[in-house]
């Protein structure tokens, strides 16, 4: 009898843990679903890579009072934690996004977006030697020429068919001396690591334009957060890393002219 009250009492705590974890996995399909858009993240855990347009927006949203930031020092990190239930969403950016959702099963992107955002290049402010006018006259033939739009062709496809071809610099001689980059390389399709390289649509459009100067392209991979502090002490002549113009960026650095727009996005459980 004692053995049988044993079996039963057994299969009752088996059956409460099972109860338990359907229940709880209910209830992070229940908060996944209950968010549809940018208003449903009020009183949400949402991750965001430090020092990103998300995390600015976020954090500024007056609509959202209640929201629980959480700051990753990359993206894909933030990705992750929300794959393991330790957030109910991500903000960042959509072709970024893309590529993570890729890679991490069970996620998906809402369709409704977070918002819109210019892309342009951090300057140095008052540079004596014209570097923002000489960029933005670069851009503005690499725009013309259609330069730019086979570059993010190139990275950013539907169709494998109609994919351009990857930018190859000019082996022309660099005469005017060094352009040196500062980014992030944990951004794709912008900025990322590939074969011990760092390639992506930033650098190929970086390249570009030092081409048009007649300078040698390098590049210094850095944490997101850093890439304005680096361009203000002269560490770096340009911030290039998928970077919006903001007002509080405006206040420390000068911006090119927008060379991309792209949008927020959200990414939940699917």
């Amino acid at each position: 009898m004692k053995a049988i009250k044993k079996i039963l009492s057994l299969a009752l705590v088996c059956a409460m843990v099972v109860a338990l974890g359907a229940c709880g996995q209910k209830t992070e399909e229940k908060k996944a679903a209950s968010i549809t858009g940018p208003k449903d993240l009020n009183g949400k855990k949402v991750g965001v890579q430090t020092g990103t347009t998300g995390d600015i927006f976020i954090s500024d949203d007056k609509e959202l009072p209640d929201v629980k930031v959480e700051r990753f020092s990359k993206g894909a990190e933030a990705v992750q934690a929300l794959s393991q239930g330790k957030l109910d969403a991500v903000v960042i950016d959509n072709e970024p996004a893309k590529a993570f959702v890729k890679e991490v099963k069970g996620l998906k992107i809402l369709d409704t977006e977070y918002v819109q955002e210019d892309y342009a290049i951090a300057i140095k402010k008052d540079r004596a030697d014209g570097l923002k006018d000489k960029i933005n006259k670069a851009l503005a033939e690499l725009k013309a020429d259609g330069t730019i739009d086979k570059i993010v062709s190139y990275y950013i496809y539907e169709d494998e068919s109609k994919r351009g071809d990857r930018y190859v610099p000019s082996q022309e001689a660099k005469t005017n001396g060094k352009l040196v980059m500062a980014t992030n390389a944990a951004f794709p399709p912008y900025e990322f690591v590939e074969s011990q390289e760092i390639v992506g649509i930033d650098v190929d459009i970086a390249l570009a334009i030092a081409d048009k100067l007649g300078m040698e392209l390098k590049i210094e991979d850095m944490e997101f957060d850093s890439i304005i502090s680096a361009v203000q002490a002269g560490k770096a002549d340009i911030g290039v890393a998928g970077m919006t113009v903001t007002e509080d960026r405006k206040k420390n650095v000068d911006f090119s002219d927008t060379y991309y727009t792209g949008r927020q996005v959200i990414i939940v459980k699917a």
